[in-house]
């Protein structure tokens, strides 16, 4: 099954799925023609792009694999970060493919699906252990630590911070340098994007 809203999309995914021997390739414009499918088919690799108009984000491969649990789901996105790639697979994903990879890659993707393995493509996967390997070199933090930063990424101000946690503004501020220095990063925008960075946004 190919679940995409760009005919061009279908046309050479069916295409490169043909040629890899399936005869019969379902097709779905959206989340809802989806899983509205699956209720009477169960196909055996599930290529999903998540930028669907009625289905945004990860929200659809976890009903996909409650309704097809044999189904292998192959995220097909524009969006090849590493922390994007990493959600894809917390949320049930077996694959994940950019939508730039050659039409080679694709069908590797596919046959590693088939066989009940896990597929990322070699880029997304030497990012996602590059950032795992600087995870693991991290400062530890304190919950306190882990609590601001946490609020920063989220975009509260300083003073918000101190309203919402129930601590004064000078401690709040305090940590917010000590954590600039056990990160090593300057200014606000860097403790925003290490918080995303945590959180797999980044």
């Amino acid at each position: 099954m190919v679940v995409d809203d760009h005919p061009i999309t279908h046309l050479g995914c069916g295409r490169l799925l043909g040629e890899l021997g399936y005869g019969r390739v379902l097709k779905a414009m959206t989340g809802a023609e989806a899983l509205a499918a699956l209720e009477a088919e169960q196909p055996s690799v599930v290529v999903l792009d998540i930028a669907l108009p009625d289905a945004p984000g990860l929200t659809l491969i976890a009903p996909i694999r409650a309704r097809a649990p044999e189904a292998m789901v192959l995220v097909f996105s524009m969006n090849d970060q590493p922390g994007f790639a990493a959600r894809a697979l917390a949320e049930g994903a077996q694959g994940f493919l950019s939508k730039n990879a050659a039409p080679e890659e694709f069908a590797t993707a596919i046959r590693a699906l088939e066989a009940g393995e896990y597929y990322l493509s070699p880029a997304v996967a030497l990012a996602l252990a590059t950032r795992q390997a600087g995870a693991g070199r991290r400062a530890e933090l304190t919950e306190r630590e882990e609590q601001v930063l946490a609020l920063i990424g989220a975009g509260r101000s300083l003073q918000q911070i101190a309203a919402e946690i129930g601590i004064s503004y000078k401690t709040v501020a305090n940590t917010s340098s000590t954590l600039k220095r056990k990160l090593n990063v300057t200014g606000m925008p860097g403790l925003v994007r290490e918080a995303l960075e945590r959180e797999g946004l980044g």
